[in-house]
């Protein structure tokens, strides 16, 4: 008997697919910001089911193979499952669903100790843009973190949302002095990663300023730091792009989804930043950048069925 149609492709996913998630769970939210809530739902729907193939896909490595699980989870690609985690419970709180988005929080909270330090001990000199999600994954859980204490009006939410931002800047320092700069020319597309986790860093600092838990000077320090982290995103952007232009890297590859996420959290980091900060013209930037996230993640779908056609038709050799 034939296996079933599309089985090749997800079986044994490597952790670095919880890119895709993160991907088009930031595009969903950017465009709720931005009003266009059907395919913001169809985003939502699509990140969802991905999260749930994938989080199969981690449960029965864990049970199943237990060797395999602690491989993958000595890499940086394994903290995709924190941030992706924390990017679908952002959306599902800014959905109404916030008895879901804290079950999220506190799944992803369980499981981001454990990986950050499987991670961190084995770091090497010269390392990937991928290393980059040790910031992600804890600015993830700032982000949660004070979305749900703006919803559900808790304050230790906002603290312990603070307490991960610090430590999500201070990861970013020592993943930036091992990032091998090598990477931005000849990267596979993680390389966005170096950029992508300054803009959530401004998500989150965005966050925390629109909080009424911190006003006046402190206020101003979180308004800072969140213009000061998206100047350096966008800095980046600029960067990345120009040497993605100057190298193109046209094959598919999966880690082209941490190319997608990037783009899409700069545009969610623009918008979210625009009404706290006081600096209107953010929000139209963010929607030019939203688009562009759109269309690279319609083009990285596209390479990816072109990509994986005989496995999912079924008509895969052998």
């Amino acid at each position: 008997m034939s296996p079933l149609p599309g089985r090749g492709w997800w079986a044994g996913l490597p952790p670095a697919a919880g890119a895709a998630v993160m991907a088009v769970g930031i595009i969903s939210v950017g465009l709720h910001l931005t009003g266009h809530e059907v395919p913001s739902l169809i985003a939502l729907a699509l990140a969802g089911a991905l999260w749930l193939v994938l989080a199969a896909d981690f449960t029965a490595r864990l049970l199943g193979d237990r060797r395999r699980f602690r491989a993958e989870a000595d890499t940086p690609a394994a903290l995709t499952a924190v941030a992706a985690t924390t990017v679908l419970g952002t959306r599902l709180s800014l959905l109404g669903w916030q008895d879901v988005a804290a079950a999220l929080l506190a799944l992803a909270a369980v499981l981001w100790p454990g990986l950050l330090f499987a991670v961190v001990r084995h770091w090497r000199r010269r390392m990937p843009g991928v290393a980059f999600l040790v910031c992600v994954a804890t600015q993830g859980l700032a982000v949660l973190a004070a979305v749900l204490a703006a919803a559900e009006h808790h304050d230790w939410l906002a603290w312990a949302a603070l307490a991960c931002f610090c430590l999500g800047l201070l990861l970013y320092a020592v993943a930036l002095a091992r990032f091998d700069l090598g990477e931005v020319a000849g990267g596979a597309g993680d390389h966005w990663v170096a950029g992508g986790a300054l803009a959530i860093s401004s998500l989150a600092a965005s966050k925390l300023t629109a909080s009424p838990v911190w006003t006046g000077s402190a206020h101003t320090v979180l308004r800072t730091a969140t213009l000061a982290l998206l100047g350096l995103s966008l800095t980046w952007y600029a960067v990345l792009l120009t040497a993605e232009l100057r190298h193109p890297r046209p094959r598919y590859d999966i880690r082209r989804w941490a190319t997608v996420f990037p783009l899409g959290m700069t545009a969610a980091a623009c918008l979210s930043a625009a009404d706290p900060t006081g600096v209107a013209w953010l929000r139209p930037l963010g929607e030019v950048l939203l688009w562009i996230a759109v269309a690279a993640c319609l083009f990285t779908c596209a390479k990816f069925v072109t990509s994986h056609r005989p496995a999912l038709t079924g008509n895969s050799a052998g």
